[in-house]
């Protein structure tokens, strides 16, 4: 039997101003209503590499599906959305909202919902025929209090480790050989490191949170993993002190300007030939297409594993904020990103899978046929370091404390003692 381990998200109790009307288009053309030249701001984080490139076409379908709308790129780039989640907040607070805006699928939207800062968008659902085309354990991860605040656009997978096999080849190890567990894989990292070239690359903060999760997921299994975020699993046990031993182990090995780098530098170090391994979402196969590599050739990717074979979880998602300018067109823009033709164009774009099941996948690369194949066989984790684990201030207390770690100002013990205590209060609120 398919085991799922989904956190489904814990009711607010607040109810947001309801959709008096879902109307909206088919996705097929011709536009909800909205005057010609009427403006559509979709606000996100997607600024470069691709991510941008999945944007592009999202924005190509787009203007295909409701020519009588006018896009207006939001983008606010760094960090995995840090920057633009601040500034997001500033305008939602001042009463200035995008039409939309990208959050991830799960508790990350818990905040906007407690603050009534977003719509039910369960409507539309019906209207777009989603519930339907969505697989039953999303809906139940976006369901709150029988209402859903975002339309996903695609799945992403957080625990993948990605490799240049050339190095590993010119160290003495074989890229066919998955390692079995962290031990494992990080005698090889060590052992590539040996041979002169960076072991692990790896960027700034957030990039250190994703290697983090992936490391408890190995390490913790899925039913403990998912304990971490309800309190069924102890954050001072022994299985956390192994984990945080690997993560420490593993950013010795790793280049030391990455504070200053970004997800996509970290990338091109492998697209360089100057770094063996990255642990990063699976957006990063786009790079390494984009720069005509060869997936099992040139480079190779594998799910960092304890043993059980898990899917680290997210999805990128787009609201219809409470006051935005122009409803019509947010509509419009939920119609074509939740489409089988946005949907189809966007993932071979980004890296991502469809989220809906009626995607005909038969064009997607090697990478993509892998990660179909997982989302519906595996063992599902919500990803902390991308908003489907923790409301987003857990996530920041998380990320601030490991900075704090991983640039010598806190010791290993205190570190797991602070991630203890962040936990606690989070639970507890």
């Amino acid at each position: 039997m398919r085991r799922r381990n989904l956190l489904i998200l814990a009711g607010s109790g607040v109810t947001a101003a309801g959709l008096a009307a879902c109307s909206g288009g088919s996705g097929s053309g011709g536009g909800t209503g909205g005057s010609a030249g009427s403006e559509v701001e979709v606000f996100t984080w997607w600024a470069q590499g691709s991510e941008k490139a999945g944007l592009d076409a999202l924005v190509a379908q787009f203007e295909e599906d409701y020519p009588d709308f006018t896009f207006v790129n939001g983008s606010v780039a760094g960090g995995a959305g840090s920057a633009a989640k601040d500034m997001l907040q500033s305008r939602l607070q001042a009463g200035d909202p995008p039409d939309t805006f990208q959050a991830h699928a799960g508790e990350e939207l818990a905040d906007y919902i407690a603050s009534a800062q977003i719509e039910d968008v369960s409507g539309l659902y019906d209207e777009y025929g989603l519930n339907d085309a969505f697989p039953q354990d999303l809906l139940e991860l976006l369901t709150v209090d029988d209402m859903i605040y975002s339309v996903p656009s695609n799945i992403h997978r957080s625990n993948m480790v990605w490799t240049n096999n050339q190095l590993l080849e010119d160290a003495g190890i074989d890229p066919s050989a998955i390692p079995a567990d962290v031990d494992a894989f990080t005698a090889d990292v060590e052992t590539a490191a040996a041979s002169g070239v960076t072991g692990l690359s790896i960027g700034m903060a957030w990039t250190q949170v994703n290697l983090l999760e992936a490391i408890l997921m190995a390490d913790l299994g899925s039913e403990a993993y998912n304990g971490l975020w309800t309190g069924d699993t102890d954050w001072n046990g022994a299985d956390v002190t192994t984990a945080i031993e690997h993560f420490e182990t593993l950013m010795s090995f790793t280049n030391s300007d990455r504070d200053g780098l970004d997800w996509t530098d970290a990338t091109q170090m492998q697209i360089d030939g100057t770094a063996a391994y990255n642990v990063m979402g699976d957006w990063a196969v786009a790079s390494f297409q984009q720069a005509d590599m060869v997936a099992n050739e040139d480079f190779g990717f594998y799910p960092l594993s304890g043993g059980e074979a898990i899917f680290g979880f997210l999805a990128d998602s787009f609201t219809l904020p409470v006051g935005a300018p122009n409803p019509d067109g947010t509509k419009a823009w939920l119609d074509t990103i939740s489409s089988e033709a946005g949907q189809l164009g966007f993932s071979l774009a980004k890296g991502s899978i469809p989220a809906r099941t009626d995607v005909d996948t038969v064009e997607f690369p090697t990478y993509q046929q892998t990660a179909i194949e997982s989302y519906a066989n595996d063992t599902i984790c919500p990803s902390l370091a991308h908003g489907a684990a923790t409301p987003v201030r857990w996530l920041n207390e998380i990320t601030d404390a490991t900075s704090q770690f991983t640039t010598g100002a806190n010791a290993a013990a205190g570190y797991q003692e602070q991630l203890a205590s962040i936990a606690e209060s989070n639970l507890s609120a």
